[in-house]
């Protein structure tokens, strides 16, 4: 069995890990499954940490029954974590998805985004080892490293 990396940016852990997202249903297989390592940095643990405490976000959180140390605990149990990764020949419009896109093309991993301006960087990154997706799906494991 071959085991791929996955860099998940913030909003699909939280789509996988509070809002229990269909399109998510794939990627959870995988991290369970072992086919799928979910590589990931310090920063990013504290980006999650820093977005569950969002005001906007609790009443969605308590809607699902979620607190924020169990969607920690959860990262913490999936998540290995990496030391940050050098700056990427790309950069992205966006400053904060930078080190998603570092991170992945540093292991040539895929990168699970629904960020706009993370997916219009594609074709560029896909040069590089890293295919780019708004959700994981076969179609992205087969082409990943």
């Amino acid at each position: 069995m071959s085991v791929r990396r996955v860099v998940l940016d913030t909003n699909i852990v939280l789509d996988l890990f509070i809002f229990n997202d269909p399109r998510c249903t794939a990627l959870r297989q995988s991290l369970q499954g072992g086919t799928v390592q979910w590589i990931s940095t310090q920063v990013m643990r504290d980006e999650l940490e820093r977005v569950l405490a969002y005001s906007h976000l609790q009443p969605r959180m308590a809607f699902y029954h979620v607190t924020a140390a169990q969607v920690l605990a959860l990262f913490d149990a999936h998540a290995q974590i990496m030391h940050s990764a050098a700056r990427a020949v790309f950069v992205c419009k966006d400053e904060d998805d930078q080190k998603f896109i570092d991170l992945a093309v540093q292991h040539r991993a895929s990168l699970i985004s629904k960020d706009k301006a993370v997916l219009s960087m594609r074709k560029r990154l896909v040069g590089l080892g890293v295919q780019v997706a708004a959700q994981w799906a076969p179609a992205v494991s087969e082409h990943a490293i």
